[in-house]
């Protein structure tokens, strides 16, 4: 039976960051080679989503979004229907994504020289953002056991130095596709409770949990209210990431109240197009479509995975979630240059190096495996290919 998700899209020369910009990074020609580094998917967003844009662009005037009742609604209905967890509208602020998040929150928590700590390897872009804030980043580095990453608090609070004010969590994890226990999160809310942190849980992939896991949301984790910023995003799950909306939504009002008046003196406002379309996607179609989708990203794991582990020397870490695949190449011996040369010379492919993440990275790569089955079977192929003298 064919898929939505097996169509194959050309998506050269729509100012595709995944693809056009693909040849002057990696050398690697969009012509023949396969962009699997930026985290969007080759799929259409579902049916409803693309109804929308069609009816705004039918009206065809583009002005201010006004009353955002039905946008706040479809967010609290799908926090509740899909993650249990029951919020109200006037605690989410909208986003110019969740960098952009990110960013604004560092700006309300914390200043210049401080200490933000991160749980490493992780999302390379909160490295960057840090830095750019005059901010110091400090590793927490995970524990690899058994093929999957754990944590450490015991030695995370002997790194701490009590010049730290901020700790961001990834949950579900990127790039090892972790979905944390519930005792796992407590332990985080514990450490920032110690070391009196405000706690960034940044919660983009929680609708991407692939079968057999389900992700706990920070917020239900008991004592963590007065320092707890939650973060999610339609754009992610529904592959919308270009129009640029987010969610932050704090429940403590002193917490809030400082984001607010950030967001406020950048005079920040909404897309409307992204507001339109997230309303579209947090509904019961939206709902269908991520079921079928993350059992479609779920075939393409075990396809992938069992690719990568049957090369010697490669390993892959099972994914609980996400649709970013961690490739550790440390057991073939091979350096950098040598990896790379197999990768995008040979093999034609663009993945994420694992430095950008962090400690815990050197040795690793991120591969993006959402798209068309056949995608996937021709990447396997062309890796197997690669590294065929070790087979």
């Amino acid at each position: 039976m064919t898929s939505r998700f097996d169509e194959v899209i050309d998506r050269r020369g729509t100012h595709s960051a995944k693809w056009d910009l693909m040849e002057p990074i990696y050398g690697v020609s969009p012509d023949d080679g396969l962009a699997m580094w930026v985290a969007d998917m080759e799929f259409r967003p579902p049916e409803a989503v693309q109804a929308a844009v069609q009816a705004m662009a039918d009206h065809g005037v583009y002005g201010y979004y006004g009353d955002d009742t039905a946008y706040l609604d479809a967010i609290r209905w799908w926090m509740s229907n899909r993650h249990g967890w029951d919020i109200e509208r006037h605690w989410i602020m909208t986003t110019h994504g969740l960098v952009n998040g990110i960013g604004l929150a560092l700006q309300a928590y914390s200043k210049p020289g401080d200490g933000i700590v991160l749980f490493t390897p992780v999302y390379h872009a909160f490295h960057r953002v840090i830095k750019s804030a005059g901010r110091t980043v400090v590793e927490c580095p995970l524990v690899e056991k058994d093929g999957r990453y754990e944590m450490d608090f015991g030695a995370y609070d002997a790194l701490m130095t009590g010049s730290e004010s901020v700790v961001i969590l990834c949950s579900p994890h990127n790039p090892g596709g972790r979905v944390w226990s519930p005792d796992e999160l407590r332990g985080v809310a514990e450490f920032a409770k110690r070391h009196d942190l405000v706690l960034i849980s940044d919660e983009i992939h929680h609708d991407i949990v692939l079968p057999g896991y389900k992700h706990t949301p920070m917020a239900l984790i008991e004592g963590i209210t007065d320092r707890l910023v939650m973060m999610s995003a339609t754009t992610k799950t529904f592959n919308i990431a270009g129009a640029h909306t987010g969610n932050v939504i704090i429940e403590d009002e002193a917490l809030r109240t400082k984001f607010v008046d950030v967001m406020a003196g950048l005079g920040m406002s909404p897309n409307s197009f992204g507001l339109n379309m997230a309303t579209a996607a947090y509904s019961p179609e939206g709902a269908a479509w991520v079921d079928e989708m993350t059992a479609y990203i779920d075939g393409n794991r075990k396809m992938f995975e069992a690719a990568i582990n049957g090369i010697p020397g490669l390993s892959c870490m099972t994914l609980e979630a996400t649709y970013l695949a961690w490739v550790d190449y440390s057991g073939t011996g091979m350096d950098e240059a040598e990896i790379l040369r197999r990768i995008e010379g040979e093999a034609k492919i663009a993945p994420n190096y694992g430095p950008a993440f962090g400690r815990g990275g050197e040795s690793c790569m991120r591969f993006n495996i959402a798209m068309p089955r056949a995608s996937i079977v021709e990447a396997c192929e062309r890796l197997t290919a690669a590294f065929a003298d070790l087979q």
